[in-house]
């Protein structure tokens, strides 16, 4: 463990030893701070997605508004149905296809959530990740607001010690689980039309969402976007 003001950073490179650093992590976001983690694609910054004060933290430590609102990681696929409404079948196919794995899906939110992730018109992108750290705490804590741990417009952190250099002590908690394995971002398909709709390119190309699902719509020049 190492302290540099009020901000800490703890090792979570093994599951035989991590149980000390995801303890810690579950306490900070219980108190409403934000906790940087490793993914499968880049390290994110987390909050916990039922306390707006902890949401608009996080925004405001990545220096972006209300209108850029973070997706949302779920540690099962069976944690959707408590997040999303009229999931299409199309969706869970994609999803039972990829998760873990770097793949986004915007749904249509549970009316009846009480949470404020931001601008979100309804809607909440939902991931999975293939990261053992990242599922540890996530079975732990239920449902995290993520997004790519780097200021907006800044480079996306494969480090712990990057996240830090960007957020500095906006963050109480760095997991540092070794370099991220990934470094694409997850490819997002919305989910709320009447097709399926890739609007980011990633990890996951169109022929290969398509061998799970044939009429998903997209662009393969799509522009990768910043968001794990």
């Amino acid at each position: 463990m190492k302290d540099s003001a009020s901000v800490t950073v703890m090792d979570c490179t093994e599951p035989a030893s991590w149980g000390p650093a995801i303890d810690e992590a579950v306490n900070v976001l219980a108190r409403g701070a934000l906790v940087v983690l490793p993914t499968d694609t880049v390290y994110g910054i987390g909050a916990d997605a039922f306390a707006p004060a902890a949401v608009a933290a996080l925004l405001a430590a990545k220096g972006r508004g209300r209108q850029m609102p973070p997706p949302v990681l779920v540690p099962a696929v069976a944690t959707v149905d408590g997040l999303c409404a009229q999931v299409p079948e199309a969706a869970r196919r994609l999803m039972e296809a990829f998760w873990p794995g770097a793949l986004t899906i915007i749904c249509r939110a549970q009316p009846s959530l009480a949470w404020d992730l931001g601008d979100t018109s309804g809607t909440v992108a939902v991931r999975m990740p293939n990261h053992p750290a990242a599922l540890a705490l996530l079975r732990r804590t239920g449902p995290l607001a993520v997004s790519s741990a780097n200021r907006t417009g800044g480079p996306a952190a494969m480090t712990a010690e990057e996240a830090r250099d960007q957020l500095g002590d906006a963050v109480a908690l760095y997991l540092d689980g070794g370099r991220a394995p990934g470094g694409v971002a997850s490819t997002i398909v919305d989910a709320t039309g009447e097709r399926l709709r890739v609007v980011r390119a990633g990890a996951l190309d169109l022929t290969t969402l398509r061998s799970v699902v044939e009429g998903v719509e997209g662009v393969e020049g799509v522009e990768a976007g910043e968001a794990g």
